[in-house]
């Protein structure tokens, strides 16, 4: 008795990529068009992983470039554009056989890809370091400066010293590691990518959590930038502790 298509559609959806051939052989002489369906929807997911495989190889030119130096290290940044809440800078250094695939600039990602990127790059990355700068140091010094300082911080958390940094645009004073900024470099270098996700994953995290404690700003839906309900908000009842007081003079009083 034929398998029931339901059956062979969650074969075809549960099956590892290498394993989808032998499926196909197993499959291809039932002629019900449901069944040619679910291959035709299985053979799509080949080709997209082949092309993903060729977009991360694209990712990793830099890295192949400057694949002499022993620990590759990029660098990104999030939150330079909120009303609220810390800049966040990520460091990451991934092993040179890295094989992650999907990783991108974090605002081209879904939140729920994101998410299962940062705990594959937590777990097989060399090294991860985060720095912050709060609204507080933000205000003081300028987001320039504070983010430069949340970057160096975040050097300064990795286990390995890196060889060569790899940033997102910019140069950072004060650091005397060898630098290559890359303009757009977290949607062109693999270990741009990964700083940015895990910056990104963390700072949305870390808003999740001052929601609980602000709750009128909305700050989970947000993340502390400038949402139309964010600016009423503000109007209404006035900054909160995590504002950043310099970013926020043409909504309220400070």
């Amino acid at each position: 008795m034929a398998e029931d298509i339901k059956t062979i559609r969650q074969k075809l959806q549960a099956a590892r990529i290498e394993e989808l051939p032998v499926l196909f052989q197993q499959y291809e002489m039932d002629l019900r068009v449901g069944v040619q369906k679910e291959i035709d929807r299985a053979r799509k997911r080949i080709l997209e992983y082949e092309k993903e495989l060729a977009r991360t190889e694209e990712r990793k030119q830099y890295e192949r470039k400057y694949s002499a130096y022993a620990y590759i290290c990029g660098i990104d940044e999030v939150g330079r554009g909120p009303l609220a809440g810390p800049v966040v800078a990520g460091a990451v250094i991934l092993p040179k056989d890295c094989d992650i695939l999907y990783i991108n600039d974090s605002k081209k990602l879904s939140e729920k890809k994101r998410e299962e990127l940062y705990e594959i790059i937590m777990e097989k990355a060399l090294a991860v370091g985060l720095g912050y700068s709060t609204p507080k140091r933000i205000d003081e010094i300028n987001i320039l400066q504070a983010t430069y300082e949340a970057m160096r911080e975040a050097i300064g958390q990795l286990c390995v010293t890196p060889d060569i940094l790899l940033n997102d645009a910019v140069t950072i004073p004060k650091v005397d590691i060898r630098q290559v900024p890359i303009i757009k470099g977290d949607a062109k270098s693999i270990s741009i990518g990964a700083a940015s996700i895990v910056a990104k994953v963390t700072r949305d995290r870390l808003m999740v959590e001052y929601d609980k404690v602000y709750p009128e700003y909305g700050f989970a839906a947000n993340k502390g930038y400038g949402a139309q309900a964010h600016i009423e908000a503000l109007k209404k009842y006035g900054p909160c502790p995590i504002h950043r007081r310099t970013f926020i003079t043409h909504f309220c009083e400070v």
